[in-house]
């Protein structure tokens, strides 16, 4: 909201730093948007594939009055205090036309690659432990998991 939440220009770390590390609370979210219709998100599903790959279901309603564009964005947040993981990443994301009162089923689909971080060697280390999945309009946050702009549900690995 403030540039006083910004760490020094000297200071090289990236915590508190884009969308990814950032803690406090953004004016304005990465992906937000403004729009002439309202979206909506329920029924998210994580379901694994025979090649340990995750599969995510999730329906977006378009509650508005006004046909409208709205992107999904997919987010991957490991709950596991004993890694170093960024506050939330981005790993998929869809562009989806819905006409007002329309509803759409949109899947996305998550590798090992996207369920891994890269230790201190550069070798991907899969996420262990509880890894929250959100999928929503724009980066999840209270007011738009208050809104159901937002959905989230917990993967065990």
């Amino acid at each position: 909201k403030s540039d006083k939440d910004l760490p020094d220009f000297n200071n090289y770390s990236m915590t508190d730093r884009t969308y990814r590390y950032f803690k406090g609370e953004a004016a304005y979210g990465f992906g937000f948007g403004l729009s002439y219709t309202k979206f909506s998100y329920n029924d998210l599903k994580i379901l694994s594939s025979k090649a340990g790959n995750v599969v995510v279901n999730v329906k977006v309603i378009n509650a508005g009055k006004m046909d409208g564009e709205e992107v999904v964005e997919l987010y991957v947040s490991s709950q596991n205090k004993n890694i170093q993981y960024p506050v939330r990443a981005l790993k998929g994301f869809k562009r989806i036309f819905l006409k007002a009162g329309e509803t759409r089923q949109v899947q996305f689909q998550l590798s090992q690659n996207d369920l891994s971080i890269m230790d201190d060697r550069g070798k991907a280390k899969q996420l262990t432990g509880k890894v929250l999945i959100s999928v929503g309009g724009s980066q999840p946050d209270a007011v738009t998991i208050k809104n159901k702009k937002t959905v989230q549900v917990v993967l065990n690995r």
